[in-house]
């Protein structure tokens, strides 16, 4: 289901994921960030349950389209932050994303195997709250 799913209890300072609704990915993609053990806000983007590059290629999974959930899904009341991580697969729509949006977008791994490793890795103020 889309929505925005807690993983590992996430604080308002967690880092936020998304992918799409393809049950395959999205128990990937929950399993990797669980075994990364860094609490996660993970964000599922309804694509009428395609994968990501599939649904990128249909036109569903856009800049807009990702713009438009970040601002109607609730996820700017959880965190502190405006930082989004992006599939790897779609980084071409991280600019898009930005403009439309005001968040900043870091570019994560080609896959979900790779999320671990890419979460823990990241710096401690990567997600420090928004001023203003």
């Amino acid at each position: 289901e889309p929505g925005v799913y807690p993983i590992g209890g996430p604080s308002e300072s967690s880092p936020v994921l998304i992918t799409t609704n393809f049950s395959l990915t999205y128990f990937t993609v929950r399993g990797d960030a669980e075994a990364a053990k860094v609490p996660v806000h993970l964000l599922i983007a309804d694509v009428d349950g395609m994968s990501v590059l599939t649904a990128w290629a249909a036109g569903k999974f856009t800049g807009e389209s990702i713009a438009k959930l970040l601002a109607e899904c609730g996820i700017g009341e959880k965190v502190a932050h405006r930082t989004l991580i992006l599939p790897g697969m779609v980084a071409r729509l991280s600019g898009r994303i930005e403009e439309l949006s005001g968040w900043r977008v870091l570019v994560g791994p080609q896959e979900s195997s790779a999320l671990p490793a890419y979460l823990r890795r990241l710096p401690p103020g990567a997600f420090l709250p928004v001023h203003g």
